[in-house]
């Protein structure tokens, strides 16, 4: 359990009334007189940033200069982690959830506001949910506002005219899967007379690309996997040998693209989108975006999705924790206690309906209409929703389970309500990670540092530059470095939780 240490009644009072003072509560009436400034680090999903006309909208609403530094998805982590080694961060920074083990030292060393202590003191702030805090926190103390989002989105997209045009079915299991690849690749799927095409677009990340969600479909632990009261690393396990197998036989047939290792989420999308590649494995709900470019040059294109593919071990997905990443709070750039509780007042004004419908769902008029209470979006809202709105989504805090959103539902196109269907789907075969809630010390300090040796040595093997004993000795060297220490220490805290139940 997170201890959320007391608060003597002097700065109880403050927090009171300073919540009112530097951006606007729904219950407030006092105005601003000057906007906060807030500078912040946030990752973008999509091609292009939000219009200014929608930031501008927020800073009305919560009264507030917000400068946001909008980093590529793809080279987010290492912007995020030379600010952090320059201790040159923005006052907010965004954390994403695989990259939090690289940045607890640093708050352990006192780079971040403890803000645990602060929260009970905002009406929307304290409603966030405990369990998922407590999942975030760092030696029993919080530190950060989590971003939501389903547990699982991990799915297959194909193209449905090339499925239709070689007369497949969608495909159930592995086999099949492989099959499909191997035909969009081989049997002309767009009808041009040329083996111009390829089975599967991906790019270089063994977590979010394909390589992870393939892992699932053979029964990989996801990320760590229990064998007799032991943990073991996923990558010591038979079932990644298998999927680094048919990862390596896509490769050799050319189904997959021969620089998937250095290729990145923007050049493995636009793959799809020109038409060279018919099979994407990831998030599910890159499909609506990826249909709408698609269909700008090929009118006629049409995408499926599935997620539900059958391995040795029947279904399985590997799901993320509950939070998605974090905001932390700069001690550098934030100086005060009274600055800090301003930036929160903010993040609990964006759960108020007006704002947090705003990042949703963009502008009424614009993005969307409302009738009888629910979100109508026409096919043209709907496109420009995915290219102006969707980035927002990156300053939502708690937005699955907010409960103060007027406009909750939606009128939702084919595809969109299929997601919503098949992530739902998910959650009756997750793989989760039995070490999400463990700590152990040698991990924090080195498990980024020995993280490569395992990803180099992966792509190694798929590339086929080392065979199955060189991929072995690189394990050996992981452990070796550190990794038997990092296994040690996960075992005994699994084992002192099982003895605790």
């Amino acid at each position: 359990m997170v201890i959320f240490r007391p608060v003597s009644i002097i700065i109880a009072a403050a927090l009171l009334l300073s919540a009112c003072n530097g951006v606007n509560t729904k219950e407030s009436s006092t105005p601003v007189a000057e906007p906060l400034d807030i500078s912040m680090m946030v990752p973008l999903h999509q091609v292009k940033a939000p219009p200014e006309e929608l930031i501008s909208s927020i800073e009305r609403a919560t009264q507030t200069n917000l400068d946001i530094e909008w980093v590529p998805y793809d080279i987010y982590k290492d912007k995020m982690m030379n600010a952090l080694e320059t201790n040159s961060p923005k006052k907010v920074i965004f954390v994403n959830q695989p990259d939090y083990v690289y940045v607890r030292n640093e708050i352990r060393s006192g780079m971040f506001w403890e803000i645990g202590p602060y929260l009970d003191f905002y009406p929307n702030l304290k409603r966030l949910n405990k369990t998922t805090l407590n999942e975030t926190a760092v030696d029993e103390r919080l530190y950060g506002l989590y971003t939501e989002r389903p547990a699982s989105r991990q799915g297959v997209i194909l193209r449905k005219d090339w499925l239709d045009r070689l007369y497949l079915k969608e495909p159930t299991t592995i086999d099949e899967l492989y099959d499909v690849m191997k035909k969009f690749t081989y049997n002309d799927p767009d009808g041009n007379g040329k083996q111009d095409t390829i089975g599967l677009a991906d790019r270089s990340d063994l977590v979010f690309g394909a390589f992870k969600t393939l892992g699932s479909y053979f029964g990989t632990p996801n990320n760590w996997g229990v064998v007799k009261d032991r943990l073991v690393p996923e990558f010591m396990t038979p079932e990644y040998i298998n999927t680094m197998d048919f990862m390596k036989k896509l490769y050799d047939e050319s189904i997959l693209n021969r620089d998937f290792s250095i290729t990145s989420k923007q050049v493995e999308r636009y793959m799809i989108i020109s038409g060279k590649a018919g099979g994407y494995i990831g998030s599910l709900e890159d499909a609506p975006r990826l249909l709408d470019e698609l269909k700008k040059l090929n009118p006629t294109a049409e995408l499926t999705i599935l997620n539900r593919i059958r391995g040795p071990q029947g279904y399985g997905v590997w799901s993320i924790p509950s939070f998605n990443g974090l905001f932390l709070f700069s001690k550098k750039e934030i100086k005060t206690e009274a600055e800090l509780r301003k930036i929160l007042a903010y993040f609990d004004r964006t759960m108020e309906a007006d704002v947090s419908n705003i990042m949703q769902y963009g502008l009424e008029g614009k993005h969307y209409t409302v009738e009888e209470g629910r979100v109508v979006k026409t096919p043209t809202m709907n496109q420009l929703h995915n290219i102006e709105v969707l980035p927002l989504y990156s300053l939502m805090i708690a937005s699955l389970n907010n409960s103060i959103m007027k406009l909750k539902e939606e009128v939702q196109d084919p595809l969109q309500a299929k997601i919503s269907k098949l992530t739902s789907d998910n959650e009756s075969f997750l793989i989760r990670d039995p070490a999400q809630s463990l700590f152990s010390p040698t991990y924090d300090t080195m498990g980024g540092e020995l993280w490569p040796i395992v990803i180099n040595a992966t792509y190694s093997y798929i590339l086929g530059q080392i065979d199955l004993n060189g991929f072995q000795k690189e394990i050996e060297k992981w452990e070796r470095k550190g990794g038997n220490q990092i296994i040690k220490e996960y075992s005994e805290a699994y084992q002192k939780k099982m003895m605790n139940k």
